[in-house]
């Protein structure tokens, strides 16, 4: 037996064998990775591949194929012609199938599939934005919905994803928003370790488990303006401190693939920026496994940033810098084996990154199980423990904002006539966020069909008339054709429940897509409402279209008013904060949030979720990040610094309360650790869970340091009058910063100790520490 089909021989050895048989054609072919739903044409449920895809296996091999399975308007797959989990199983069979007995040595493909919320497929569960997912603080949760994304991809035959996005978000303006976690490194660095867990299990070559590929690396969500892919102006110390923190954890935590950013820091485009790629990634943090650039990153390095002269010299600088493969393989694919032929690549620097590639479909098992059991898929994808999954998580992240005269939670038995009102009142593709697949609208509960339920399932009522409904308008554009119908709804009711906010739906209109990245573009089409996602940056932090308008004149009817925002980034509208009775922020909540969203409405759920990104009063106020510098500069002439709603915050239908915080010890050296605790009381009528957040404030330091840093969190349910002690190890991890030789130290001095249910409501205590 050839030595790199010896499973019992380790992956080194393998990887050596197999890169010692290669001709410099097919090193290349494993470092590009072509669109995958190029490869194929389905005919009505008759798979077969496409002649260019077989002419480039037989030519020198293809190493991968990007969304082979893949369904938006940009893959142009739809619901009519794309393929159900069975049939997605079946195709990327097929694919391997050629690959391996078409192929001189048999190498399988590495399947790469967008996964940030859900596979991205036809069939796949859609759980709710990332930005949801960190308002549950919840990661145990978050850690099984990822083991979920796994089993649901990997029995299709994916085999890596593009996810997490471990970004911190420093202006919400940005249109990516949806897709972080939030504002804070800490809390996402805990949230990156339970992601690579989930994905990556504890073996890669396990039939649930795919490669997690952390992106984007790095300074992302720092951009300029919040303009995707602007320049990022940040020194090395707040990158260490912050953006790459989150980074660190993760590849700590075990992840096989890092994903460079598009934007440039301080001049140098992340592409090619060794001192991230080598220094950084490689020799400081040892990590081992492969870096992929994002779809159509060396193009712009020649065409964008302009640091090289054409795409022989993007291609040379980024595989030099320490890129190992190219999403959609098109600079790669052209100029590698011309750069090799006339000196100016190296073919050591070639084999490395082939080495990567190699090893990382070694430690997946694809040699051993290169395919998929499709009746196994159509079983796992979409199944009954996942759509609860989905909707526990959306429950868990919906954050109640305001709750006058505690209006909420309503019974059915007292409401009276409810009427649901809004653009995304019953639009069940808004609901589901950027980077999501087609969905029949029978398998995503809108917020209206989640009110309706509760009234159907009701033992004092039994008319669906209790519920009446009109859209009102759309989310952009300035229509009000449909205020006089709502205003009519409205005027029926009781109750009025409102749910506004955006879009990130994309359309299959032309022109709305860039078909180099598959990003959106800004659209003039009055018909297309994606207002949010990727490539959709804004000026303003308001409602967009018409509204809000809708909400005021609805309000004039003196009706109990209850907002439900569903969006991508925070909203700033002061008269709703002012004027609605109730508000709940939903984000984007996948197709279980409707239900989740009623259960809260209704009291089937207590509301926990709280915020993991400041909520300004202004989009004058940006930035607004909770853990700026306490040297950050005065008042503005208009307004004060402080948010409409801090970070960590959220209001409950049960009340907690806090005992003093106490230390095990009120000194420690440097080298020591005390133990903080505090007693939680759940002091209300009805079960609930508390977010206690733990901050830490250095007093006096080298360097400025932020007025306070989240460093430890913990969800607690507790039912009525239950107690729960609540302890948090303090020690050199959570009192270290960067200092001046951009080294962790932990310097001796005061720190202030805080506990509380969100930053701006803590209690503190002092702690002492002394040199060692």
């Amino acid at each position: 037996m050839m030595i790199y089909k010896d499973a019992s021989k380790s992956v080194a050895e393998r990887v050596e064998h197999l890169l010692s048989l290669m001709t410099i054609e097919e090193k290349i072919g494993q470092l590009v990775q072509p669109f995958g739903w190029q490869t194929y044409t389905n005919n009505e449920g008759n798979i077969t591949l496409n002649e260019s895809f077989k002419q480039q296996v037989e030519q020198g091999g293809i190493g991968s194929l990007y969304g082979a399975l893949r369904a938006d308007p940009w893959t142009g797959v739809t619901l009519e012609n794309g393929l159900s989990a069975r049939e997605g199983a079946e195709a990327v069979n097929l694919i391997q199938r050629y690959a391996i007995e078409h192929s001189r040595l048999g190498i399988p493909i590495l399947i790469g599939e967008e996964c940030s919320h859900g596979h991205m497929a036809i069939d796949g569960t859609v759980f709710p934005v990332p930005l949801l997912l960190g308002s549950t603080w919840n990661v145990d949760l978050y850690r099984e919905m990822c083991r979920a994304v796994a089993r649901e991809t990997r029995a299709q035959g994916g085999a890596v994803t593009y996810s997490p996005v471990l970004d911190v978000v420093r202006d919400p303006r940005w249109g990516r928003t949806e897709e972080c976690f939030g504002e804070d490194p800490y809390l996402i660095g805990e949230l990156a370790v339970a992601s690579v867990q989930g994905l990556q299990g504890e073996s890669l070559d396990q039939e649930d488990t795919v490669a997690a590929t952390l992106k984007h690396f790095v300074g992302y969500g720092s951009s300029e303006g919040g303009r995707n892919a602007g320049p990022v102006h940040m020194g090395w110390r707040e990158l260490l401190e912050v953006d790459l923190y989150p980074f660190h954890k993760a590849v700590e935590a075990g992840a096989a693939s890092i994903m460079p950013a598009y934007n440039e820091i301080d001049g140098v485009p992340c592409t090619v920026n060794s001192e991230l790629l080598d220094r950084i990634l490689r020799k400081d943090w040892g990590f081992e496994g492969l870096v992929i650039t994002d779809c159509g990153a060396i193009n712009m390095l020649a065409s964008g940033h302009d640091v090289a002269s054409d795409g022989l010299h993007a291609s040379v600088q980024a595989i030099q810098a320490g890129i190992d493969m190219e999403m959609s393989g098109e600079m790669f694919g052209q100029y590698l084996e011309q750069a090799v032929a006339e000196g100016k690549l190296e073919v050591q620097v070639l084999d490395q990154a082939v080495r990567r590639v190699l090893a990382l479909k070694f430690r997946l098992g694809l040699f051993e199980q290169p395919y998929v059991d499709a009746d196994q898929a159509a079983e796992v994808i979409g199944n009954e423990q996942h759509i609860k999954l989905a909707r526990q998580l959306a429950a868990e992240g919906v954050v109640l904002l305001k709750n006058e005269a505690a209006i909420l939670p309503l019974s059915t038995a007292t409401v009276g006539r409810v009427a649901v009102i809004g653009p995304n009142a019953d639009q069940a593709y808004n609901q589901l966020g950027d980077y999501t697949s087609p969905q029949p609208k029978s398998k995503v509960q809108t917020v209206l069909d989640g009110i309706r339920s509760k009234f159907m399932c009701s033992e004092t009522v039994q008319s669906s008339e209790q519920v009446l409904y009109a859209p009102g308008c759309r989310i952009k554009g300035d229509s009000r054709e449909g205020f006089e119908r709502a205003i009519e709804v409205a005027s029926k009711a009781d109750t009025v429940i409102m749910v506004v906010g955006g879009s990130s739906a994309r359309d299959f209109g032309e022109g709305t897509i860039d078909l180099k990245t598959g990003a959106s573009k800004v659209s003039d089409n009055t018909w297309n409402d994606m207002e949010c996602g990727e490539g959709i940056d804004r000026m303003t932090l308001g409602l967009a279209g018409v509204q809000l308008e809708l909400i005021q004149e609805v309000q004039k009817l003196g009706k109990t008013l209850v907002v439900v925002y569903i969006n991508g980034r925070p909203i700033a509208e002061p008269w709703v904060d002012e004027h609605a009775d109730a508000i709940l922020e939903a984000w984007y909540p996948g197709q279980e949030g409707g239900q989740a969203i009623a259960d809260i409405l209704f009291g089937d759920v207590n509301p926990s979720g709280r915020l993991t990104i400041s909520i300004p009063k202004h989009v004058g106020q940006l930035p607004v990040y909770y853990n700026g510098k306490r040297s950050r500069g005065k008042r503005y002439l208009e307004e004060d610094l402080q948010p409409r709603y801090s970070f960590g915050y959220g209001l409950s239908y049960t009340t907690f309360e806090y005992s003093e915080p106490k230390l095990s010890a009120n000194s420690m050296t440097t080298g020591e650790s005390v133990t903080v605790s505090v007693h939680v009381t759940n002091t209300g009528s009805c079960a609930g869970a508390e977010v206690v957040q733990l901050y830490i404030s250095d007093v006096i330091s080298s360097i400025t340091r932020p007025a306070k840093e989240l460093k430890g969190f913990v969800k607690v349910n507790l039912e009525p009058g239950e107690t729960r002690n609540i302890e948090f190890s303090i020690g050199a991890e959570q009192l270290q910063y960067i200092g001046r030789e951009l080294k962790p130290v932990v310097e001796a001095g005061q720190f202030h100790i805080h506990i509380g249910r969100n930053v701006n409501d803590t209690q503190m205590v002092e702690l002492t520490v002394e040199e060692a």
